[in-house]
């Protein structure tokens, strides 16, 4: 799941009326009555989450082709939408970087939050905080972007789902042999693939276990299936310490996890879409406890214990000789105390908590 549903599901568990409103079809659009075009159903097992889905009376289209039309006519849309609710609200939570539903054509009278996840990157993904009350994001350098709109801002991290929340630290045990944990689309251009092979071929010794997408059809993103991805891919499975496990459940993904000795992140943050600034995955690996190896994290950077960094900027030459220092330090490296302090940290961060953060700043700023 993403961060915006696991807030609509705290919301909702927290009391909260929550209508979580789909993105419309984007082949399919008809001139039907709004009844049948938008469809609000309610989620099993969670008594006040609701799931919008629609189909627009325009082409989808249009937001490409034409915007200033789509605009004009998306207006209709959310005014169905807000009839078809048919119950007055109170807050708009908008993740939307692609501008859908812009805020400011919903009524001034609900309460708009703007909260980017990923780096905006074009105008159209600029001008979603136009119209909102105040704007979250999971880094610092997202929100700069935003701050000529004026709009108070605050950073709020990645949340840890509840599938992730550890049990009691307890003493480290070196595994026989060492396991290390790599998650994410190995189909991505961003990674950092020669020294991720690099890594791999120069500890003979260890177990790599990738978990994640492979191969194309497992992909929910736009991922490259050109040559140089498929080598890179047919490199790894060919190495006999390799072990490629793919897409697992979130409570599958989380055992795994906590049967790792140390995690390797290593994107090339020159291509790295969020410029080497956060990444969801490292709250996940905190979780653990276990010591994460990685290319430079600016989120990160002033806290060596939760994150064993490059302070490199532009290139990961020397990641390999950090990995391996790692690894003879590794039962150091994860000490007890060290322990404690990435699984405090990671549970401070639980989606409950970011929610009271949040909810601590709208006050404070009233």
């Amino acid at each position: 799941m993403l961060a915006k549903h696991h807030y609509a599901l705290e919301l909702a568990k927290a009391g909260n009326e929550v209508y979580f409103l789909n993105p419309p079809d984007n082949i399919h659009w008809n001139l039907k009555k709004d009844e049948t075009r938008i469809r609000i159903s309610a989620v099993p097992g969670h008594a006040k989450l609701f799931v919008i889905d629609q189909e627009l009376y325009f082409p989808y289209m249009l937001k490409y082709h034409a915007r200033k039309i789509y605009n004009l006519l998306v207006k209709k849309q959310i005014r169905a939408i807000l009839k078809k609710i048919g119950r007055r609200v109170d807050i708009l939570w908008s993740f939307d970087l692609g501008n859908l539903f812009p805020m400011r054509f919903f009524p001034n009278k609900i309460y708009k939050i703007f909260h980017p996840v990923d780096e905006p990157g074009d105008q159209y993904a600029l001008d979603a905080a136009s119209g909102a009350a105040v704007i979250f994001s999971v880094t610092r350098e997202i929100l700069d972007k935003y701050a000529t709109y004026k709009i108070p801002s605050h950073f709020v991290n990645h949340g840890l789902a509840e599938e992730f929340f550890p049990e009691q630290p307890h003493p480290y045990i070196k595994g026989n042999p060492v396991n290390v944990g790599i998650s994410g689309n190995l189909l991505r251009q961003d990674l950092d693939r020669e020294t991720l092979i690099q890594i791999v071929e120069e500890n003979p010794d260890l177990v790599f276990n990738f978990y994640g997408s492979y191969k194309t059809g497992d992909s929910n993103i736009g991922a490259g299936t050109d040559a140089a991805t498929r080598s890179f891919v047919e490199r790894l499975q060919s190495n006999r310490q390799v072990v490629l496990h793919g897409v697992l459940k979130t409570t599958e993904l989380a055992a795994e996890l906590n049967k790792m000795d140390l995690f390797l992140i290593c994107y090339d943050i020159n291509k790295d879409q969020s410029k080497g600034t956060n990444y969801h995955k490292v709250m996940e690996y905190l979780s653990t406890g276990r010591v994460i190896v990685s290319n430079n994290i600016t989120t990160y950077r002033d806290q060596p214990i939760l994150v064993r960094m490059l302070s490199d900027r532009v290139s990961n030459h020397l990641l390999p000789q950090l990995f391996k220092d790692t690894v003879v330090h590794l039962e150091e490296f994860n000490s007890l105390e060290n322990i404690r302090q990435r699984i405090s940290y990671a549970c401070e961060n639980s989606y409950e908590k970011q929610l009271e953060e949040i909810r601590q700043f709208i006050a404070g700023m009233n």
